[in-house]
């Protein structure tokens, strides 16, 4: 055999290696939202006919259209809160140079760094400490902590390619600081933001481990919700609702990509 022969028969290795890693990886996730149009109340194969029956039953029950609107709220609050304060500190941290910056820099990257489990410990431990209890902005504050270092990475990676002369320029035709910002370096950066945003959302809509942490009782989300579901039975509910969560959070950042490569389209 030769050596272009062996090069062929690696890379179809890997080819089938990998379509056999993203069958693993995703087949379950395909039997889940097959099985919640099932007619069967049980969970078998073959399906014994298609029914809408269990997204109906969700769209009624008070405790998972309670957890929804939890977790869009949550979400909204995290993704605007969370972008707010990356794209300021990417702005200090890209364009200024003062004392502590590389200290700075690793505290806001260091919580993508720490395993959220342990990361959610410590700072249930720390409310503890300070005999706080555990409240929705409380929740609200974890999930900003772990949503922040992800916006920080995308909007300074965009930050550093937008050319400080576009501010520079503005800045000598009498704009202020602020007018500069809001006129040039946002809306050139503005796709990064929007992916931000999106990041933001969907990471804390899908957030079970910190949020099983730095809930207050009575409070569910979506998450939560199908995590003590579980704890009684599988029952037809929790695929229809595992069917809602993977359009949301599937649908969500496609649409958000699409939206910001049109806004980057929009800018050359």
């Amino acid at each position: 055999m030769t050596m272009t022969g062996n090069i062929l028969s690696g890379w179809s290795l890997i080819r089938a290696f990998t379509v056999l890693v993203y069958l693993f990886m995703f087949l379950p996730v395909a039997v889940v939202v097959l099985l919640a149009f099932n007619a069967n109340q049980f969970g078998s194969f073959p399906m014994e006919g298609f029914s809408f029956r269990w997204f109906v039953a969700l769209w009624n029950n008070d405790a998972i259209v309670r957890a929804f609107k939890t977790s869009l709220l949550l979400g909204s609050l995290t993704a605007v809160t969370s972008t707010t304060i990356g794209v300021l500190a990417s702005l200090a941290l890209v364009r200024y140079d003062f004392r502590g910056k590389g200290l700075i820099t690793t505290a806001l990257i260091a919580p993508i760094l720490v395993p959220e489990v342990v990361l959610a410990v410590a700072l249930l431990l720390f409310l503890r400490w300070l005999e706080m209890p555990k409240s929705f902005p409380l929740l609200l504050l974890g999930h900003v902590i772990f949503t922040l270092p992800f916006v920080v990475l995308i909007v300074q990676a965009r930050l550093v390619a937008v050319r400080r002369e576009y501010e520079e320029a503005a800045l000598s035709l009498g704009a202020n600081a602020f007018h500069t910002f809001r006129e040039v370096t946002l809306p050139l950066i503005m796709p990064a933001v929007f992916a931000g945003i999106i990041f933001a959302f969907t990471i804390s809509f899908d957030d079970i481990t910190g949020t099983l942490f730095w809930k207050p009782g009575g409070v569910e989300t979506v998450p939560t919700q199908i995590f003590a579901m579980l704890r009684n039975s599988i029952s037809p509910e929790i695929n229809a609702l595992g069917a809602v969560m993977v359009v949301v959070t599937v649908a969500i950042p496609l649409i958000g990509a699409a939206l910001a490569r049109r806004m980057a389209a929009a800018l050359k």
